[in-house]
């Protein structure tokens, strides 16, 4: 939620100053990043919803779409889309059902492995997804509301929190072509 007149005070620094009140002292810088990312996070998804809205496409919708049409033919294996959005294959799934009920997408049985499934991008889909990415492009991805020295800092920075997670492994900079 973006707020029509900023608040007097963070909410985020007067949490910090409580937890150090509190004696929480060993856990006040954590609380900070924790609760910082996750307040950044729900001002950047409202923006992306805002974006994609005329579109009535959720990000985890416009993720698949943007995922199939990068491919070099409009067609992944489940599995894969599963592993490069990394999250479960249930809820990619679900996405999925609801794109094929849609005509965004169509899936078929893998030809070379009969229990996997395909997701195959449509005619339909497709233009949608372009003009989906059109419209994140002008509205929140040209201006993320931070300058590019930052937003190349916060991408660093949070890239070594994913990779200290586990989330990716080196040294291939780049991931191979879909």
């Amino acid at each position: 939620m973006v707020r029509p007149h900023p608040l007097p005070v963070d909410p985020l620094a007067e949490a910090k100053r409580q937890w150090l009140a509190h004696g929480w002292t060993h856990a006040a810088d954590g609380m900070s990043v924790v609760t910082s990312v996750m307040r950044a996070q729900q001002l950047l998804l409202a923006r992306v919803d805002a974006a994609l809205r005329p579109f009535a496409l959720s990000f985890a919708r416009y993720e698949v779409l943007r995922l199939l049409a990068f491919s070099r033919t409009g067609t992944l294996p489940l599995s894969s889309v599963v592993a490069r959005l990394q999250v479960h294959a249930t809820s990619v799934s679900s996405t999925a059902d609801r794109l094929v009920r849609d005509g965004l997408i169509a899936r078929h049985r893998d030809p070379h492995d009969g229990r996997a499934a395909l997701l195959e991008l449509t005619e339909t889909g497709r233009a949608l997804v372009e003009s989906a990415t059109d419209a994140l492009n002008d509205e929140v991805f040209t201006d993320p509301g931070i300058d590019s020295s930052d937003a190349a800092d916060l991408v660093a920075i949070v890239a070594r929190m994913r990779k200290a997670a586990g989330d990716f492994a080196d040294p291939r900079p780049q991931p191979d072509p879909l």
